[in-house]
């Protein structure tokens, strides 16, 4: 039979345990060691606990829920290797004990409960209020009271032990109640069962009874800085993404977190399988009936569901508007009307939302087919991706917490990286920035010396890239349209038929034609590919100012100064469309990208805002300034105005709100032409006026012409990056950057030249 020590290499003497302890002899005292203040760390450097058959802790399923400490003196009992077994923790409730061989000497199933009887007994609060716990003598029958000594001297060390909430031993510490284990200790490993985390000797790990993994809870609560919960769920999100299914699901078991609750995932599954009563049930909540009637979504919690948390302001009308809009629609598709119907009459229109809509929505019963339903509807279908994209748009007014919001670590990443480039003054290249550095251009890459000058018969007063960037149309004082070749910056075409000057040029989407605006009052399309003029139209009595392209190529807009023609849709046979009655000089118009608004400036200091869908005016706004030129973001979002007192205004085009100023170019009574550039368009670049003067920058020892010159801001803060050397003598009248080369834009001016710069 081997010895057993207990050794500390640091604060405690190691002592030779006794091979027999007498009854009436005290045992030795081990000492515990003091616990460190933070549970992951020991509190010495070399800590020993050797464990075999001769000698083994004593039983305490017996007491009711008091943890005696593992350095309590170590008995003798009559047991084999096999049974041996450290310190097993226990709580307040009763513990189910190991079935071990009962030796001979050993009681019998009734003496231990009549032991277990007298130890609780003497485990009891004295009348000082301190518990006083006995245990038996090793060796002997449990119902053959113990020494008085020995009694005396065990109640001292446990009560000592039995008064901390955790015991400990060699730096092992044990928690109770589901409480996390560190995972930095020495020669132990973990098991958990019912909830209780607890840690042997042993070197396998079991969890029972669905408890959580304890190396998972022992981790800190934050990484770096940020909430532990939402980085792993952000995580497991974006692996599925990515198509690595079985790595989110690793990494859920690993975390311990679940992407979402088992109601959002039953509302998922239920908006993409059409179970409506079900998904408005789950996203509101229930109250089921006693009888088992009503929806179901238990959890073994009870009979009410109180639905799931939505995010602030959100409406609950609103969104069952769209729920039942959605099942409404389904059933005319299967061509349920009697349904659809019921759908219409019982559950939307009792909501009050929008009457239109409902207008709209009753009459689509007359659709004679489910093709003509869903063109009439603009909607793809139950088997299209209507589901999904009304999933999208509901998740949005539910509390992020509950359900994250779709492709949420890409759209983090993808604001880290306009963050980036919105801290870079010098942003110009057309591939994304790389996650794996921070990013800063250099300004060498930046287009700031003039390549090519374009020598011009006249003033240039507009300079128009083509959609593919490979051709530029330029024009003004004379009665021609130039165009050019971007890659030789060879003459294509000159498209002469105008009687005097020509204001404006717009390309048509495919770049297949080009329609230009005179001071001639009228308007000509042309074919690029010939040069030849497809048609001409009259314009009324006043300089046709501007001109617009539906997205469709098929229609365009023209605006005049004329008040009694001043706006009308053409198609391309010189045909009007549509004439809008409001009697608004046009100084300039844009139509935005998707086609959705037309935004027209008038000299009287005014914007206009139509929906070009239904040609209705949306809003207006009264400036206190006269505005020259107006442009649209590619995203549609935001329109760009030129205005006289030196400033230029970023607008948002939903919200009527100005989002930037950007000062610095000098602008008071002539048309000076703006315009978004760079890559992604995060700059914005314009011309200003002149009146001949020039001067010498000693810094740079170039001549700076003290107007006409080029600006260039950033769009994201509206910083001046540079001020570049325009056409001196006069007005840098327009700017234009290529839309597919982003280190290269050109400027008209009146000194009669065009300035390509790279």
């Amino acid at each position: 039979m081997e010895d057993v020590y207990f050794t500390s290499s640091e604060a405690f003497p190691a002592v030779k345990p006794q091979l027999f302890v007498l009854a009436d002899e005290a045992p030795p005292p081990l000492y515990t060691p003091i616990a460190s203040d933070y549970p992951t760390t020991s509190n010495s450097t070399s800590s020993t606990y050797t464990f075999t058959s001769a000698q083994v802790l004593p039983s305490i399923d017996s007491v009711n829920g008091l943890v005696p400490s593992a350095n309590i003196q170590e008995q003798r009992l009559n047991l084999t290797p096999a049974q041996a077994r450290p310190p097993v923790p226990t709580t307040n409730r009763l513990q189910t004990r190991r079935r071990r061989r009962r030796s001979s000497s050993e009681p019998t199933e009734g003496e231990s409960l009549v032991n277990a009887r007298r130890i609780s007994d003497i485990t009891q609060p004295n009348s000082a209020g301190s518990a006083n716990p006995q245990w038996p003598a090793a060796g002997s029958r449990r119902d053959t009271p113990s020494s008085p000594k020995r009694l005396r001297l065990m109640s001292r060390d446990m009560r000592n032990d039995l008064e901390k909430s955790t015991s400990s031993s060699n730096g092992i510490r044990y928690h109770t109640n589901g409480s996390s284990l560190p995972t930095l200790q020495k020669g132990a490993a973990s098991t958990s069962s019912n909830g209780f985390a607890g840690s042997t000797n042993g070197d396998s790990t079991s969890y029972t009874n669905g408890s959580t993994p304890v190396t998972a809870r022992a981790r800190p609560l934050t990484y770096f800085g940020h909430d532990r919960e939402e980085v792993a769920r952000l995580l497991i999100q974006g692996l599925n993404d990515l198509g690595y299914s079985d790595t989110a699901h690793k990494l859920v078991q690993e975390s311990g977190y679940e992407l979402e609750s088992p109601s959002v995932a039953a509302f998922r599954h239920a908006i993409l399988n059409g179970e409506w009563s079900e998904a408005e049930a789950l996203l509101f909540g229930s109250q089921r009936s006693n009888d088992g009637g009503g929806v179901s979504i238990s959890n073994g919690n009870g009979n009410r569901h109180e639905g799931l948390v939505l995010a602030e302001r959100a409406d609950k009308d609103v969104l069952r508007f769209r729920l039942r809009r959605q099942k409404y629609l389904e059933l005319l598709e299967e061509r349920d009307h009697g349904g659809a119907l019921m759908v219409l009459r019982q559950e939307l229109t009792p909501l009050h939302q929008d009457v239109g809509q409902l207008h709209i929505l009753s009459g689509l019963m007359v659709c004679q087919s489910a093709d003509e339903l869903r063109s009439q509807a603009l909607w793809d279908g139950a088997h299209g991706s209507s589901r999904n994209l009304l999933l999208s748009d509901l998740s949005k007014s539910i509390s992020p917490s509950v359900m994250l919001p779709a492709h949420r670590l890409a759209v983090l990443l993808d604001q880290v990286k306009q963050t980036q480039i919105s801290n870079c003054l010098y942003h110009n290249p057309t591939t994304s920035p790389s996650l794996f550095s921070d990013h800063i251009c250099d300004r060498s890459q930046f287009p700031l010396e003039t390549h090519v000058v374009l020598v011009q018969q006249y003033e240039v007063w507009f300079v128009q890239f083509s959609h593919d960037g490979r051709r530029l149309a330029t024009g003004g004082e004379a009665n021609t349209v130039t165009i050019y070749d971007t890659i030789d910056f060879q003459i294509r075409h000159t498209l002469a038929g105008h009687t005097k000057a020509v204001a404006y040029a717009a390309w048509s989407p495919d770049d297949t034609k080009i329609v230009t605006c005179s001071h001639d009052f009228t308007a000509k399309v042309w074919d690029t590919s010939s040069g030849r003029c497809i048609s001409s139209i009259v314009h009324g009595e006043e300089p046709v100012t501007s001109a617009a392209w539906a997205p469709n190529g098929q229609t365009f807009v023209t605006g005049s100064l004329d008040k009694q023609s001043s706006l009308h849709i053409w198609n391309l046979s010189g045909e009007i469309i549509h004439t809008w009655s409001d009697s608004t000089r046009v100084q300039d118009l844009a139509i935005s990208p998707d086609g959705k608004r037309l935004v027209i400036i008038s000299p009287e200091r005014e914007i206009t805002v139509y929906n070009f869908t239904t040609w209705n005016e949306e809003y207006s706004l009264r400036l206190k300034t006269k505005l020259t030129c107006v442009r649209i973001s590619r995203d549609s979002k935001y329109m760009l105005i030129n205005m006289v007192d030196n400033e230029l205004q970023l607008i948002d085009i939903g919200s009527a709100e100005i989002v930037r100023r950007f000062l610095g170019q000098k602008q008071g009574k002539f048309i000076i032409r703006g315009s978004f550039g760079g890559a992604d368009e995060n700059l914005i670049i314009s011309g200003s006026e002149g009146n001949g003067t020039s001067r010498f920058d000693s810094w740079s020892g170039l001549i700076r012409c003290s107007d006409g010159c080029i600006y260039i801001w950033h769009r994201e803060n509206g910083t001046l990056i540079e001020t570049l050397e325009g056409h001196p003598g006069g007005c840098a009248n327009a700017v234009a950057w290529n839309p597919t080369d982003s280190c290269m834009f050109a400027s008209g001016g009146d000194d009669r030249k065009v300035k390509m710069c790279v």
